[in-house]
């Protein structure tokens, strides 16, 4: 049986995977879990290319919390899909107020928190309370818009994927032509699963083929030397 990898993104139902060969052609399996731990589980030893911050440092400086920057400056345009992630402590907070005074007290100058990124805070708790360094090993953190500017030759897409919180279908569609590029037909990727949207599906496909890079040892970290929390947890965006 031919090996597996894994991109998966966060979805309004829980967690959408996208499964490929790791070599040769991809044929595509996309499913919905409701839990990342099943995930985790049910795809045995595969490499997971994971849309979600991983890896919190207990403060944040001026150069935040590691990963961003460097992202940030190969994505021009598209820089704003790179979200600040506050501290672990802001990050346990369930109470929007309560994290900005938290995020801005344990960051240096003092940052408080976007409401699209405090959203997230289930799902990177999720991923935190699973996550230890020998998971490393099969779990990395991807971000789709660098998984789209490798894949682009290392261009930054030129359209939004959305525009005022709304899909732009030109920007999908230019993601989407992308990934049949890279060995997708378009008919895998035009019906997402009940509970995914169309963009969480494409993401999830953009991170698959970073996950393939990861398995083959050609991806690369963001920074190149990563930081790590002090749950000996590894900070790095990989594409």
């Amino acid at each position: 049986m031919t090996a597996r990898v894994v991109g998966v993104d966060g979805c309004p139902a829980g967690w959408i995977a996208v499964s490929i060969a790791s070599d040769g052609p991809l044929a595509p399996e996309v499913r919905v879990h409701a839990r990342f731990a099943d995930l985790v589980a049910e795809t045995g030893d595969a490499v997971l290319a994971v849309d979600m911050p991983i890896g919190l440092p207990d403060f944040i400086g001026p150069e935040g919390r590691g990963p961003e920057r460097p992202v940030r400056q190969k994505l021009g345009p598209r820089q704003s899909s790179v979200f600040s992630v506050p501290s672990r402590s802001a990050v346990m907070t369930e109470d929007y107020r309560v994290s900005c005074a938290v995020a801005s007290a344990s960051s240096e100058p003092p940052r408080m928190v976007a409401k699209q990124c405090f959203h997230l805070f289930p799902k990177i708790r999720e991923i935190d309370a699973l996550m230890t360094p020998a998971l490393e090993a099969r779990i990395f953190e991807v971000h789709p818009e660098l998984a789209f500017w490798r894949l682009n030759g290392d261009a930054a897409m030129t359209l939004p994927k959305k525009v005022k919180s709304r899909p732009n279908p030109a920007g999908l569609d230019e993601r989407r032509a992308l990934l049949v590029r890279h060995g997708f037909a378009a008919d895998d990727l035009v019906r997402p699963p009940r509970g995914a949207a169309a963009d969480d599906l494409l993401d999830a496909a953009a991170n698959a083929l970073i996950a393939r890079r990861l398995l083959k040892g050609e991806a690369k970290s963001f920074p190149a030397e990563p930081a790590r929390d002090a749950r000996g947890l590894r900070i790095a965006i990989w594409a």
